[in-house]
């Protein structure tokens, strides 16, 4: 196997509460999205930060990374009560106390998150640019996919938001996937699995699983791109049910390359 740290339920879940919390930032910057967007990430990821802190410190202590995930998740629980508090009144006019939540604090809790990532990555052996640089990116990657899949599903709420929302998730999906997966190609990468340099412990089949994994998430991209050109309704309802599939096949491509290259 190659050297360096073992991947654990942590790192992953920290992973995805920085990632998830970035892009929802991404979108709430725009103020085209109703107000429940914001608060349902805020609340979900922050709850994914305090599930990352418990698997931290409970069973594979790093305490850089895992106090990292107690300030992710205090900060997105600060920025959701902030949000609901500093928020028009349904007249539209300013709560008795004149301010109006601004959307740059939703960077508060990503910017932690991902330097606590990044000081795991450089403190934890092996090539540690290389890991770290894999872990940023696969962040990213998986709170793209992810707040995609929960966008889409926003738009039965509110049926009249138009599409630059999840174009724009979806297309950051699309940059974000070929840097994936050109990262866990590197050496050491999936190409030493997929020759059997490294063995995968199941003879070969999850270097396999990994690569479909890949080429399906970068379709499903290139597959929801072209539903969204559609006018139809429906092809929104389209577009998230194949987000769907590619959160699946994306944590696949992240997870279990990352699970080979790093135990």
């Amino acid at each position: 196997m190659a050297a360096g740290p073992e991947l654990d339920a942590a790192t992953v879940l920290l992973q995805w509460a920085s990632g998830g919390l970035l892009f929802c930032w991404v979108t709430t910057r725009h103020n085209e999205v109703g107000l429940g967007y914001g608060w349902l990430l805020r609340g979900t990821y922050a709850a994914i930060a305090i599930l990352a802190a418990i698997a931290g410190f409970g069973w594979a202590s790093r305490p850089l990374r895992d106090s990292g995930s107690v300030v992710v998740a205090g900060i997105a629980l600060v920025t959701l009560i902030l949000s609901i508090t500093w928020r028009p009144n349904r007249a539209g006019d300013h709560q008795q106390s004149g301010r109006l939540y601004d959307s740059k604090w939703d960077l508060l809790a990503p910017s932690f998150g991902f330097l606590a990532l990044a000081v795991a990555g450089l403190t934890g052996g092996g090539n540690e640019l290389l890991q770290t640089a894999r872990i940023i990116v696969g962040a990213a990657f998986l709170g793209a996919v992810t707040d995609a899949m929960l966008l889409g599903h926003w738009y039965l709420v509110q049926p009249g938001l138009k599409r630059e929302p999840l174009i724009e998730q979806v297309s950051w999906l699309g940059k974000l996937w070929p840097v994936e997966v050109g990262l866990l190609l590197l050496p050491t990468g999936m190409f030493s699995v997929l020759s059997g340099t490294i063995d995968d412990s199941y003879g070969g089949m999850l270097g396999w699983f990994w690569a479909a994994c890949a080429i399906t998430t970068g379709a499903l991209v290139l597959v929801t791109r072209a539903a969204l050109r559609e006018r139809q309704y429906a092809a929104v309802m389209a577009a998230t049910g194949l987000l769907y599939l590619a959160i699946l096949t994306a944590f696949g491509t992240d997870v279990v390359a990352r699970l080979v290259l790093e135990t």
